[in-house]
C-alpha cells in the first residue's frame, strides 16, 4: 500500500541548535551501545525509532517542537546505528597484532571522512531508491509513524506516553537480565554439541533479549532466510566437514573450529554473489536518479520552483565533497603505509584511492537497496564488506604478490584492512541514510537538511567510537588477538575479514569454499526470483541467507524466535479497534530490549576495565554453571511472556 507524504507548513522549525545538541547526545550514548553489541554478537541495531521517542518526550516539555525538528534529531542519532559498524573491520588490526589499541585521531578521521563520503554517495540514490521506488523501508516507515504519534497527528498524548513506556519497559527488562547474567546466577548462553553420523554439530543460543528485539523488527521473511542459512551451515556443512575427524579433541571444540575456519568462508561466497546480484538489479534506477539530481540542481540555479521535499544538496556540492575527501584519505593511507615495511609509493596510494572511489559507489548502492528491502537492523554491510576485503586483497596481490616474510604479509593484511575500513565508513552511512530520507519523505522534511544532519551525526558518532573500542579491548580483548582471554569478544566479522585477507595474500585461502558459497548464493537468488515472481508475499533474501551461513548459531537462532513472537503478537492485534497502534507498541518494546541490553553491556565493560576483574559482579562460581543455564532459560522465557502480555494489555486499553 502506498504511503502518503505529509507536506510541511510554511517555515517549519526543523534544523535547530537544540535539535542538533539533543541528537548529538543520543548519538554518543547509542554509538557506545552499538559498538558493544556489534563486537559481541555481530549485529548492530537501528536507533532512529528510540531517538525519535526520546526527542519527542524531551522537546515536548520544552515546547514549540515540530515533527520535522524531531525528525532531524532521529536523523542525527541514526548515525549511532550505522557508523558503529566500522567495528566489523577495525578490530582486525588488533587481532593480527598490528595495533595494540585504537589510535584516537586516526580512527576519528577515518570514521568522519568515510561517513561523510557515505552521505554524499547516497544523495543521488534518494531518487532512485526512495522517491521512484516501491521498496518498503520498514524501519523508515516505522520511524515516521512514531513521529506522527508524537506530533499528535494520529493520536493523543496518552498514546505517546504508552509508546515511551513500552521502550522503558523493554530496556529495564533487558538491563535487569544482563545484570543477572553478570552475577552468574543465570547463564547468558546455552549450548550443546552432539554427533550426527560420523560427524558432529551443535545447537547454541545466546540468551539475549536484544536478539529477540532484532528478530521482532526485521520480520519473518528475513528471519526465515537466516534460518535457511543456519540449517545449511550447521545441519549440512558442519556435519560433512567434521565427518571422520572427531578423534582429535573435545566434540564442541572440533565443531566450533570447523565452523570458524571453513564454513564461514562458504557464507562469504554466498554474500559476495548476493551483493553483485543486488547491484545489477538497481544500476538502471541509479543512473536515472543521478540524471534527475543534475536536472534538479540546474532548475534551482535558474530560479525555477522545486518542491521542498525534492531539495537535495546540490549535485555540484556532492561531487566537490567526494573529490575533496580523497585528499584526507590519501594522507591517511600515506601515514599508514609509512609505518609498514611496504613501499609507500605514489602509485600504491593512487591505486587505492581509485579503488575507494569506485567500490564505495558500488557499496553505497547495494547497502542502500538492502536497507530499503529489509531495514537497517539486519544490516548486510558486514557481508558486503567481505566482498570489499576480497577485492582489496586481490588488488594488493597484483601490487606485491603473494607470500613473503611473515612481517611482509602482516603489513599487507593491515593495509588491506585499513583500506577496507575507509570503504566501510561509506557503507555504514549509505545503509542508513536512505532509511532516514524515507522517514523524511513521509513527514514532509527537507532532504538537504537531513543530509546535513547526518553529517553532524557522523561527527558525533566518530568522537566516541575509538574510546569505546579501547575500553572493550582492555576489558575483554578480541578472540584471536595476542593475549586474548576466554571472555574475549568474538568480533565475528572482523575475524572473518582478517582471515580472508590472510588467506588471499598468503595463498592459503581455499577458493573451493568461496565457490561453494557462491553456488549456494546463486541458488538462493534463483529461489528468491521464483518466489517473488510467482507469489506476492514470499521471498528469500539472498544476503540474509548468507548471513545465516556465517554468523554463529548463538546469534542467528534467537532472531527467528523473535520474528515468530512478533508475528504472534501482531496477530493478537488484528481484532483490536486500532491494530496499528498495538503493533507500534510492540515495535517500541522490542526496540527497548535492544537498547537496554546493549547499554548495560557497555556499563559492565566499563566496570571490568576499572576493576581488572573479568566477572566483577559474579556471586557464584563455575560449579553453578549447569544450574545457571536452566535458571537462565526459565527467567528468559518468563520475562518475554510478561513483556509481550503487558504490551498486549496496554494496547487492549484502546480497544
Amino acid at each position: 500500500m502506498a504511503q502518503t507524504s505529509v507536506r510541511p507548513t510554511a517555515g517549519p522549525r526543523e534544523l535547530t541548535i537544540r535539535g542538533v545538541i539533543l541528537g548529538g547526545v543520543i548519538t554518543l550514548v547509542f554509538t557506545a551501545a552499538n559498538v558493544y553489541l556489534g563486537l559481541k554478537v555481530g549485529i548492530t541495531f537501528a536507533t532512529a525509532i528510540p531517538a525519535a521517542v526520546i526527542s519527542m518526550a524531551l522537546l515536548h516539555r520544552i515546547g514549540n517542537s515540530t515533527i520535522q525538528e524531531n525528525n532531524i534529531v532521529q536523523t542525527i542519532a541514526s548515525a549511532a546505528g550505522t557508523l558503529s559498524a566500522i567495528i566489523f573491520v577495525l578490530p582486525g588490526l588488533v587481532i593480527i597484532g598490528w595495533w595494540s589499541g585504537f589510535h584516537y585521531w586516526t580512527t576519528l578521521a577515518l570514521c568522519i571522512v568515510g561517513g561523510i563520503l557515505g552521505v554524499m554517495y547516497s544523495v543521488p540514490l534518494r531518487r532512485a531508491l526512495v522517491t521512484n521506488s516501491d521498496l518498503p523501508y520498514p524501519e523508515g516507515v516505522a520511524a515516521a509513524e512514531v513521529l506522527k504519534v508524537g506530533s499528535g497527528e494520529d493520536t493523543d498524548p496518552e498514546r505517546n506516553r504508552q509508546g515511551l513506556w513500552a521502550i522503558v519497559k523493554g530496556a529495564v527488562a533487558a538491563a535487569g537480565f544482563a545484570i543477572l547474567a553478570a552475577t552468574k546466577l543465570v547463564s547468558s548462553e546455552v549450548s550443546t554439541a552432539f554427533r550426527v553420523g560420523n560427524g558432529g554439530t551443535a545447537i547454541s543460543a545466546s540468551l539475549s533479549l536484544a536478539l529477540i528485539g532484532v528478530g521482532h523488527l526485521v520480520g519473518l521473511t528475513v528471519a526465515i532466510a537466516m534460518l535457511v542459512g543456519l540449517v545449511i551451515s550447521w545441519g549440512v556443512l558442519v556435519p560433512m566437514k567434521t565427518s571422520g575427524h572427531l578423534g582429535g579433541g573435545a566434540l564442541e571444540d572440533i565443531v566450533s573450529n570447523t565452523f570458524s575456519t571453513e564454513v564461514r568462508f562458504v557464507g562469504a561466497g554466498a554474500i559476495a554473489v548476493a551483493a553483485i546480484w543486488t547491484l545489477l538489479k538497481i544500476i538502471g534506477p541509479i543512473v536515472r536518479g543521478i540524471a534527475q539530481a543534475i536536472a534538479s540542481t540546474r532548475n534551482r540555479r535558474s530560479g525555477q520552483q522545486v518542491e521542498l521535499v525534492e531539495q537535495d544538496l546540490p549535485i555540484t556540492v556532492v561531487g566537490g565533497v567526494i573529490v575533496a575527501a580523497l585528499i584526507p584519505i590519501g594522507l591517511l593511507l600515506w601515514a599508514f603505509l609509512s609505518d609498514t615495511t611496504l613501499h609507500s609509493t605514489f602509485g600504491v596510494i593512487l591505486l587505492s584511492l581509485i579503488f575507494v572511489l569506485i567500490i564505495s559507489a558500488v557499496i553505497a548502492a547495494v547497502c542502500g537497496y538492502m536497507a530499503g528491502l529489509i531495514g537497517s537492523s539486519n544490516s548486510p554491510i558486514s557481508g558486503v564488506g567481505i566482498l570489499v576485503v576480497l577485492l582489496a586483497s586481490l588488488l594488493m596481490v597484483a601490487v606485491y604478490g603473494r607470500g613473503g616474510t611473515p612481517q611482509h604479509v602482516t603489513s599487507v593484511v593491515a593495509y588491506v584492512l585499513f583500506v577496507t575500513a575507509v570503504v566501510f565508513g561509506v557503507a555504514t552511512i549509505s545503509n542508513d541514510n536512505l532509511q532516514d530520507l524515507k522517514t523524511g519523505q513521509l513527514v514532509g522534511a527537507t532532504p538537504w537538511k537531513q543530509q546535513v544532519a547526518l553529517v553532524v551525526g557522523v561527527v558525533f558518532g566518530a568522537i566516541v567510537i575509538a574510546p569505546v573500542l579501547d575500553l572493550l579491548n582492555s576489558a575483554f580483548g578480541f578472540q584471536g588477538a595476542p593475549g586474548a582471554g576466554g571472555d574475549a569478544l568474538a568480533a565475528p566479522q572482523a575475524s572473518l575479514m582478517t582471515s580472508l585477507a590472510k588467506g588471499v595474500l598468503g595463498g592459503s585461502l581455499d577458493w573451493g569454499l568461496i565457490g561453494l558459497g557462491a553456488a549456494i548464493g546463486a541458488a538462493a537468488i534463483v529461489v528468491d526470483e521464483i518466489l517473488t515472481r510467482s507469489t506476492t508475499r514470499m521471498s528469500l533474501p539472498p544476503l540474509a541467507v548468507g548471513m545465516g551461513l556465517y554468523l554463529p548459531m548463538s546469534v542467528t537462532l534467537l532472531i527467528p524466535i523473535g520474528a515468530i513472537l512478533g508475528v504472534v503478537y501482531n496477530r493478537w492485534m488484528r481484532g483490536r479497534r486500532d491494530p496499528e497502534h498495538g503493533r507500534r507498541l510492540g515495535v517500541l518494546m522490542a526496540t527497548g530490549l535492544i537498547v537496554g541490553d546493549s547499554i548495560m553491556g557497555v556499563l559492565i565493560a566499563a566496570l571490568i576495565a576499572a576493576t581488572g576483574n573479568d566477572a566483577p559482579l559474579a556471586v557464584v562460581g563455575d560449579s553453578f554453571a549447569n544450574a545457571s543455564e536452566w535458571i537462565g532459560m526459565a527467567v528468559f522465557v518468563v520475562l518475554l511472556a510478561v513483556l509481550y502480555q503487558t504490551t498486549r494489555r496496554s494496547a487492549a486499553k484502546d480497544g
